[in-house]
């Protein structure tokens, strides 16, 4: 049965529109993204199909094109606008950032770390740049490494820093495998890079680490 034919109620576009959007389920979500189905399949059961298949939204998001625009249905167009919307929701959460003082916003840092490095499938080492206000005055990927390590060389991150003319950075890095939880090494090296930058009176803020569903803050498990 096509949507159209649904009552009113129960259409996931009229139903955000009436209860709001926190209202509707992920496959509802998706179906409206996708807007149509295919012969025999409704939007909805196109949207069930990927998150089934995927295993979640996020998974659904990180997928390379190949794998992607396999599934019936799916194609360039469609994920040339699902990165579209994903790359819309990084920007205006940086910028959202970059108004206001980034140690109010945990949160929206979060969310913006997680959009931006999740789901990537070697680890990358990040910056964030602050002013003295703690302002974000720019965001830099620094370093990119293998499934398990990345080689991160406080020299270069210093020349970056003095060349944003920063007074604080908020470092952040993903763990491919998933799993968020600081290592030895991690801990070693953000104490590592805090010394090195105390050296031209640069604090270091803040070090999250990105996994698959979670971000973890090393300010709030009192690491820095």
């Amino acid at each position: 049965m096509a949507i159209t034919d649904w009552p009113t109620s129960d259409r996931p576009r009229e139903k955000l529109l009436a209860n709001g959007v926190e209202s509707l389920s992920d496959t509802e979500l998706l179906a409206i993204f996708l807007r149509t189905g295919i012969c025999g399949k409704s939007a909805v059961d196109l949207a069930r199909d990927l998150i089934t298949h995927f295993g979640s939204l996020n998974n659904i998001f990180n997928a390379d094109q190949d794998s992607f625009c396999q599934l019936p249905g799916m194609g360039t167009a469609k994920y040339a606008q699902l990165q579209a919307i994903l790359e819309m929701a990084r920007r205006a959460l940086h910028e959202n950032l970059k108004q206001g003082n980034a140690l109010n916003s945990p949160d929206q840092v979060k969310q913006f770390l997680r959009l931006s490095l999740s789901g990537k499938q070697q680890e990358v080492f990040v910056g964030i740049f602050l002013d003295t206000q703690h302002r974000i005055l720019a965001t830099e990927e620094l370093f990119s490494g293998t499934l398990s390590q990345t080689s991160v060389y406080p020299r270069e991150i210093i020349k970056r820093v003095l060349h944003h003319n920063a007074a604080a950075i908020i470092f952040a890095h993903n763990h491919p495998s998933g799993v968020a939880t600081p290592s030895q090494v991690d801990q070693m090296l953000t104490q590592s890079l805090k010394q090195a930058l105390a050296l031209i009176d640069v604090k270091v803020l803040d070090h999250f680490i990105v996994g698959h569903n979670t971000t973890v803050s090393f300010a709030e498990l009192h690491l820095i």
